[in-house]
């Protein structure tokens, strides 16, 4: 079966076919007759390839199912009922059914692919939530600051919201370096109590 390979060939007018008989050489090809087979094979095989390539479209995918259309044929050669249709219209069906099988098939695929991809997409955080949450852990922290002395919030707000260093707040606020971290120190006690954050 090797030495069949689907190349669109032979003769491509609706009689040519006809003036052989498909029949004797599909019989023969039952019987493992090679020859006859090659011979069914440049009789069909432009008008197979062509109904494959209708359906498919894809000449690269429509040379490989024609393939597998000739070895269906080979195989399937001894199930061939002469009293049930012609042996042309026999191949030709063969012929529909496996391009319209790779169809669904390739179809199928997409389909789990784009359901794959829908149920897998990462989630993009709701915006909307993480802005309200935003906004009331802000409310939050501006009621604690508001619970602070003056001297205490002014030294936080120049130490964590400005990002100056203790130094730089001491000297900021004309204070010895102990008192203004006495007062960084004591802001944070008294907003840590009153955001209820357990260390």
């Amino acid at each position: 079966m090797s030495r069949f390979s689907v190349v669109p060939s032979g003769d491509t007018s609706p009689e040519g076919p006809a003036r052989i008989d498909l029949e004797r050489l599909l019989r023969r090809s039952a019987a493992g007759d090679e020859d006859a087979f090659a011979e069914l094979y440049d009789a069909v095989s432009s008008r197979l390839y062509g109904l494959v390539r209708r359906v498919l479209r894809d000449p690269a995918q429509s040379e490989e199912v024609a393939q597998e259309v000739f070895l269906d044929i080979w195989r399937q050669s001894a199930r061939f009922d002469p009293a049930r249709g012609s042996a042309l219209s026999w191949m030709l069906t063969i012929a529909h059914r496996r391009a319209v099988d790779r169809v669904r098939s390739a179809e199928a695929s997409r389909q789990r692919d784009d359901t794959y991809g829908t149920s897998n997409q990462d989630v993009d955080h709701d915006s909307t939530s993480e802005a309200v949450v935003e906004r009331l852990d802000a409310e939050r922290v501006h009621r604690a600051l508001a619970t602070l002395t003056e001297a205490q919030r002014q030294a936080l707000e120049l130490a964590y919201l400005s990002g100056y260093t203790h130094t730089e707040v001491a000297t900021m606020l004309d204070l010895p370096l102990g008192t203004a971290k006495t007062r960084i120190r004591d802001g944070l006690i008294r907003l840590r109590d009153t955001l209820g954050v357990t260390s």
